[in-house]
């Protein structure tokens, strides 16, 4: 069960409802920069961690101004769309607001996002993704240039991993790390910590076909589009 720091009483929540009813995530974002792109990816994760463990979500996007740049911004960096509106939803549903540490919001449980640097125009979209993703969201995130060239570096290097080790026959994920992943996210969706289970899986002997399942799995979460260049490498 997903787990989730409420920012308003420093106390572990579940972030889901009894009985796998309806969860509100709403991604509060009053302009754009670095921190809003922050709070974007940080609700897009945390639909996606929802959505694995069985829980109905609707997303949501409360942006005070910008709203179409905000929106292609989310786009481009792999961000599923959110819905816009203000209605509050059916009786009893679980509101998460997800919002930049300093925003105060509606009643509900509040998960709180540290700064981030503004990105330069012509980082790659995965690249940026994938370096917001390995800091703890409660953690600044600087995007500096040995920051981006390190998760350029790893991109590159996992996605030619993994479109190696389609070429094997299937296997599937190892019980352990299955369940090594979903304890990272569900612990507060700590989604570095995913990334050190996938940095362990790279080198292990565990065979080529499980870790090609293994990083699909995860990827499911982290939305890098580690099998993009499947069949694209000769």
């Amino acid at each position: 069960m997903l787990r989730i720091i409420d920012a308003r009483t420093g106390e572990p929540v579940e972030a889901a409802p009894a009985r796998r009813g309806l969860t509100r995530v709403e991604a509060h974002v009053p302009g754009l920069d670095g921190t809003a792109l922050r709070v974007l990816l940080v609700a897009d994760t945390l639909v996606r961690a929802l959505e694995l463990g069985g829980t109905p979500v609707w997303a949501r996007l409360d942006a005070a101004g910008q709203r179409p740049e905000v929106q292609a911004s989310a786009a481009a960096l792999g961000i599923r769309p959110f819905e816009d509106g203000h209605d509050s939803g059916p009786g009893g549903t679980q509101v998460l607001h997800v919002a930049a540490e300093d925003q105060v919001t509606p009643v509900g449980v509040q998960v709180a996002v540290a700064p981030a640097e503004h990105p330069a125009e012509d980082v790659d979209p995965g690249v940026l993704r994938l370096a917001l993703l390995s800091r703890r969201r409660t953690q600044a995130a600087r995007l500096d240039a040995a920051a981006l060239q390190d998760a350029h570096d790893t991109l590159v290097r996992w996605r030619r991993a993994v479109a190696a080790w389609a070429r094997e026959p299937s296997r599937p994920v190892p019980d352990e790390v299955r369940a090594e992943l979903r304890t990272a996210w569900e612990d507060d969706l700590d989604v570095p910590g995913v990334l050190r289970v996938l940095g362990r899986v790279e080198t292990s002997d565990i065979p080529a076909g499980a870790r090609f399942e293994t990083y699909a799995y995860a990827d499911r979460l982290l939305g890098l589009e580690l099998t993009r260049d499947i069949g694209a490498l000769a």
